[in-house]
């Protein structure tokens, strides 16, 4: 090219969730591998059924032409009224108003825009393991690699709050601070005096707050979950929310900011501006999904189906937890939120001579194809070890920016025993790999 095309931040974009797919398609067209998919969180994929009481809200908005219109930029009015209205419900003191909700096409769009229309030298500093999409995205805009904090797997997966304070301290880039509650990829429920703690650095060094709150309806455990706009005072804040996880309606792409404290800040407030500038350059989100939603939230069944479905993800848990508390090499927290769950291996017992016996000598060739392309991570090495020799298909945590050597897995298999063989067949490739 007569000039470099490339962004600066092109190495940064990174998405394992869905790269691992590559290689599992292949075995499974060039190997006939049958392939379980626990890499990524869609429940409707793995068998969850939508109940009839949604389909027949949406069917009787599809049936309406203003469902196929241009929405307003920011979204359906009587829809932001709706959300004004739920918060107030529960009010704390925050005014919000329906100026200051945004909808998006889905919460990947929304973690675009927020992050590349961040002035490039303002850093967001991000839980890890971390949630790719959003490490990917702030590490793209500076043309750098994320910046993190420990979440302490020996300690429940909470946050080291000296690690975030001194990250904070010492780097004078570092605007914001990202929390994702409950936690993707661990499962953890940030607890309120941890919250509270997280809040406190941000009014002393002058920082906005991202909340990503997509599961926060989905809470099995004993942690409280605490949506920030409880605590948040007046430090500026976004939280994130959506309709993807808990109706589940991955497919209708419909996400949203609240943006709390708009006011308390003029640089908080012109940023906030540009993010909604942005969105008129696309005209508008999806309307379907934002049209329905009032009513798919109020509906009488919706409470109900939200404590049906947790508690099927608290029995998951419970499962998971049974399958690999006394498996040799590895440790596991036991999620309370979302439908995840992380495996972390011991310091030191991973090296690049392990193996897994493949039966499929095709999918063996594959494998070894693979291995010897590039280098892996010894997480990713095991993983794919797994895939080949299983059709089990899991996450490394190093490609969730950790240096922890693991794997995530999801809650959302349906079939009680597809789900137990699955943990049994894990924990007996972790023993046989690691007696390797």
């Amino acid at each position: 090219m007569r000039n470099n095309i490339v962004h600066i931040g092109a190495d940064e974009l990174s998405y394992e969730i869905r790269e691992v797919v590559d290689f599992a398609r292949k075995l499974e067209k060039e190997a006939g591998v049958e392939i379980f998919w626990e890499n990524i969180g869609d429940p409707v994929e793995k068998g969850a059924k939508i109940p009839d009481w949604i389909k027949d809200i949406v069917k009787k908005a599809a049936s309406e032409d203003c469902s196929f219109a241009y929405s307003p930029t920011s979204g359906l009015l009587k829809t932001r009224k709706f959300l004004v209205n739920e918060r107030e419900k529960n009010n704390h003191g925050i005014s919000l108003s329906e100026d200051d909700i945004l909808f998006f096409n889905g919460l990947g769009d929304a973690i675009s825009k927020i992050y590349t229309y961040l002035r490039r030298e303002s850093r967001v500093i991000g839980p890890s393991p971390a949630y790719p999409t959003h490490s990917s995205s702030e590490g793209a805009h500076a043309g750098s690699i994320h910046i993190t904090y420990e979440l302490n797997s020996h300690k429940n997966w909470l946050p080291n709050l000296e690690d975030l304070r001194n990250k904070v301290k010492y780097n004078t880039a570092i605007s914001g601070i990202l929390i994702i509650n409950p936690d993707n990829p661990t499962g953890m429920i940030y607890p309120r005096r941890i919250l509270k703690e997280i809040i406190k650095i941000a009014k002393e060094f002058d920082l906005f707050i991202i909340s990503d709150e997509i599961y926060s309806n989905i809470v099995y455990g004993a942690e409280e979950m605490t949506p920030l706009y409880q605590i948040i005072g007046d430090v500026p804040a976004i939280v994130m929310k959506g309709l993807s996880k808990e109706i589940p309606w991955p497919g209708a792409r419909c996400g949203w900011i609240e943006v709390y404290n708009k006011d308390k800040d003029p640089v908080f407030a012109r940023y906030i501006k540009t993010l909604l500038d942005a969105k008129r350059l696309e005209v508008c989100s999806t309307t379907l999904p934002q049209k329905v939603l009032p009513e798919l939230l109020s509906h009488p069944e919706y409470k109900k189906y939200l404590k049906e479905r947790n508690s099927i993800y608290s029995k998951k848990a419970d499962m998971a937890y049974d399958a690999f508390k006394n498996t040799p090499g590895v440790s596991f927290v036991k999620p309370e939120g979302s439908f995840y769950a992380s495996i972390v291996f011991d310091d030191g017992v991973l090296n690049n001579k392990q193996k897994l016996k493949v039966e499929n000598n095709k999918a063996e060739d594959l494998l070894n194809e693979m291995l010897s392309s590039k280098q892996s991570s010894p997480d990713k090495r095991f993983v794919s070890y797994l895939l080949a020799s299983s059709g089990i298909c899991t996450v490394p945590l190093s490609g969730f920016n950790s240096d922890l050597d693991g794997f995530r897995m999801t809650l959302l298999e349906t079939d009680d025993k597809k789900f137990q063989w699955l943990l049994e067949t894990i924990a007996e490739k972790i023993k046989e790999y690691l007696n390797s």
